[in-house]
């Protein structure tokens, strides 16, 4: 954790454009998709509804902010603890990146909900299940995830 401009320059492009940008992109890319081909309401007698990508983007950047305050925020608050090589450590950094993942599947099932004309918008939740499970395994493991993510 050197202080520095070129630091700080390489956080910054990489949390702006990877973390934020390309993964929203990405994310907005594959929920949009499949929100308009399969999880849309049929109707027979009604105009044809679509949800735009632009939507979908700003459902990213809504549940965003909260995976950002406990991710980076609390996270980086609480390095003195998470960077300890003890199974309690690497337990509770798991325990903050599967919190961070759910909430942000939450918010961005909540957005997806709010469309009238979309059904099964509980199904964005389903991957918050594998989150917890995958935590829990790595937590057993004694693989710290914050280690991995500072390397």
């Amino acid at each position: 954790f050197e202080a520095g401009g070129t630091n700080f320059i390489h956080i910054l492009v990489r949390f702006v454009f990877i973390h934020f940008l390309l993964f929203g992109v990405v994310v907005s890319s594959v929920s949009w998709f499949v929100a308009n081909n399969y999880m849309r309401a049929q109707s027979f007698h009604g105009v044809e509804q679509k949800m735009e990508w632009m939507y979908a983007f700003d459902i990213h950047c809504n549940s965003f902010f909260p995976f950002f305050l406990v991710l980076y925020v609390l996270h980086y608050l609480l390095l003195p603890l998470l960077l300890q090589s003890t199974w309690l450590a690497a337990t509770f950094s798991n325990l903050l990146y599967a919190v961070a993942t759910c909430y942000y599947l939450y918010i961005m099932s909540l957005g997806y909900s709010m469309l009238p004309f979309l059904e099964r918008t509980e199904v964005i939740l389903y991957p918050a299940g594998v989150v917890v499970l995958l935590a829990f395994i790595l937590s057993i493991l004694g693989i710290n995830l914050t280690h991995l993510s500072l390397q």
